[in-house]
């Protein structure tokens, strides 16, 4: 990988990994249009450091209060019933779905999953589930008629253990590209009636730990196995970093007015010309694949 395609690549994670729209098939994507070869899952996983730095640093008030009650909730029983305590609870077990499921997957996470046949189909299907969980939100928003009054949502206040795993079941289906961490447990969140801004703000704080993690067991695989270009890797980074903080702040105002459309629309489109290109033998399944 050289300095070019780094920069390519960091400005690609930054853009998409908040929005529902794949930075794992963005990348792969990225890559194959561009005749590069497949930046590969290592690479998306240490990218993501990047990304979850600027969550950490957006939600820094959010993540401190959380942190400090649950260090609390260890030793004080009446702190296990503050909110703050229970979200981080609520995280770990939330990230249990998604840590069983990457170790046990890790060789279809790095092979099979990255074929551009399912990243289309993913990004169709989950597009479409996305679209339906959204127009679902604002009928029940809504109350489903002129005369009858909404109900209302759910926020992290309402969040318990069975939604917690639920939403970790959601954000584990993102291990496969094109499906989306937040598009997942977006569409989770508002199918459980959650609003658009407490389903948004959860599924942030729960890839903390899961992508925090994968980013540093790749980092460790990454210097035992020196397959990494750790120059463009680290300079990719930062972009996504710089990138990603910014779109955080956008997407977290986006979502108080908008609908997730927008994205739905995308997604369908983009996985119908990717399937088409697949189909036509312009584009071979497995692009890019054949080096690393």
């Amino acid at each position: 990988m050289n300095w070019f395609e780094s920069l390519i690549l960091g400005l690609v994670q930054g853009l998409t990994e908040f929005l529902p729209i794949s930075s794992s098939a963005h990348l792969r994507l990225t890559a194959a249009f561009a005749g590069w070869h497949d930046p590969g899952a290592a690479f998306t996983a240490i990218t993501q450091i990047g990304t979850e730095t600027a969550v950490l640093i957006y939600f820094r008030k959010d993540i401190g209060r959380i942190l400090s009650a649950w260090f609390r909730s260890l030793t004080d029983k009446a702190m296990r019933a503050d909110h703050d305590a229970r979200m981080g609870w609520l995280v770990i077990v939330g990230s249990i779905p998604i840590g069983v499921l990457g170790v046990t997957l890790k060789e279809h996470i790095e092979g099979p999953f990255r074929d551009l046949r399912l990243i289309a189909t993913t990004l169709i299907v989950l597009g479409i589930v996305l679209g339906v969980a959204d127009r679902m939100a604002d009928r029940v928003q809504a109350g489903g008629g002129r005369h009858r009054a909404g109900q209302d949502r759910k926020t992290l206040k309402d969040l318990g253990v069975r939604d917690g795993l639920i939403f970790g079941m959601c954000q584990a289906m993102a291990l496969i590209p094109g499906v989306s961490r937040s598009g997942a447990t977006i569409s989770g969140g508002l199918l459980m009636n959650y609003t658009r801004e407490a389903a948004a703000r959860y599924s942030f704080l729960l890839a903390i730990p899961a992508v925090l993690a994968s980013g540093l067991f790749e980092l460790k695989d990454a210097s035992e196995g020196g397959h990494v270009s750790w120059g463009p890797t680290i300079f990719a980074t930062v972009i996504a970093f710089g990138v990603g903080y910014a779109v955080i702040a956008w997407f977290m105002k986006f979502i108080t007015t908008k609908s997730f459309m927008p994205f739905v629309i995308y997604r369908i489109l983009l996985g119908l010309v990717l399937l088409a290109l697949v189909y036509l033998g312009v584009l071979s399944p497995d692009a890019g694949q054949s080096a690393h």
